[in-house]
């Protein structure tokens, strides 16, 4: 075998680790490495002496570990052999990153599971050149960066499946809202990817999550924006007053789909505890009057009310008091019952709001 006066690599595009074919070097051979380069000597599989940017000639003084293994006298021609690693430094940027599969996420603000998808760039540097060689290279004569990518990948995604999933749910940050807090995400998952890729002697560099999202396909997506709606609505309205709206709605769509007078407002839920009562004494005055107990007192008045601006009713009193005993708001709506000429709100009305102040017959004692 010839005996190599120079030992040098001219970097290529996307080579991360290159190693000199086994040569025969004597003292007085040159070792050039290039700017981004480290070249450390091997020999017996231990590393030797290690090298940074420069032009060096091979001599006792500058591998002393070297020879210390191969114990040769200074100035000898004598061949000896030993492996040169050449391994790039330089950074590598604008890798790309995404899941294969979503990311089944339950959205902390609306307890909503949904499937999210993530990608997003990376770069990366070699920060310990022995170590990164010893535990990804091994023997191999090259070593190039989709090879890293490739091997990275599917021990990437799974940590930040795991590292994404926690952020979100730790900081209560809704899938809807994730887009302004892509900056904060993406700066604590590289925080949490450091010690991983600190194993292989890689640093992880300008980690960023372009998207995560939710494909606007998935049913979920319509689920969880009906969600936020519904939030906004009860936030801007106050929960009384959405109660209340939803009475209305409610009323509205029987009122519409029922033909029986009445039926729209007991169904709505202002009057569920009058129709129960209503249920109850008109059973009890189905049943034979023996004479023990009196009739219940017949309610001839009927009641109109006006809800979102359409006329609804009639109803009897019975009915219009069970609704007052659910809602007091129900005092607020207008009214109109016969002998009237214009509609009033029924906390005008005398027979709703009157007290026992003597007005009312005392009870009867037998």
């Amino acid at each position: 075998m010839a005996i190599i006066d120079i030992v040098k690599y001219e970097q290529q595009e996307g080579v991360i680790v290159h190693k000199f074919p086994s040569c025969d070097l004597r003292w007085g051979s040159r070792l050039v490495v290039y700017p981004g380069q480290v070249a450390f000597f091997v020999r017996g599989g231990k590393v030797c002496d290690k090298f940074t940017d420069g032009t060096y000639t091979l001599k006792t003084n500058n591998i002393p570990l070297l020879n210390k293994i191969i114990n040769l006298p200074y100035g000898s021609e004598s061949p000896f052999q030993a492996d040169v690693w050449f391994v790039n430094l330089l950074q590598r940027l604008s890798l790309k990153w995404g899941t294969e599969t979503p990311i089944q996420l339950e959205d902390p603000k609306y307890d909503i599971i949904v499937p999210v998808r993530a990608h997003g760039q990376y770069g990366f540097k070699i920060s310990d050149a022995e170590k990164f060689v010893f535990t990804l290279v091994g023997n191999m004569p090259n070593f190039n960066e989709s090879q890293l990518q490739s091997y990275f990948r599917g021990l990437l995604l799974t940590r930040l499946t795991s590292i994404i999933s926690k952020k979100i749910v730790n900081d209560k940050i809704s899938v809807l809202e994730i887009p302004v807090h892509l900056q904060e995400i993406s700066a604590y998952c590289q925080n949490e990817l450091l010690p991983f890729f600190a194993e292989y002697g890689v640093e992880i560099m300008l980690f960023n999550i372009i998207s995560i999202n939710i494909p606007e396909d998935d049913p979920s997506l319509n689920e969880i924006k009906r969600a936020k709606n519904l939030s906004a609505r009860l936030k801007i309205a106050g929960r009384e007053n959405y109660k209340m709206e939803r009475s209305f709605d409610v009323m509205d769509k029987a009122a519409e789909n029922e033909s029986g007078t009445g039926a729209a407002f007991i169904n709505a839920g202002l009057g569920l505890g009058a129709s129960l009562n209503m249920g109850k004494h008109m059973g009890e005055s189905l049943m034979p009057n023996n004479g023990d107990v009196p009739p219940p007192i017949p309610t001839s008045v009927s009641y109109f009310l006006a809800i979102d601006g359409k006329q609804q009713g009639p109803y009897n009193a019975l009915q219009i008091q069970e609704a007052i005993a659910q809602d007091l708001n129900v005092l607020n709506m207008l009214a109109w019952k016969k002998g009237m000429t214009s509609w009033q709100p029924l906390k005008t009305f005398a027979e709703f709001t009157a007290k026992d102040n003597g007005d009312c017959p005392p009870p009867i004692h037998m």
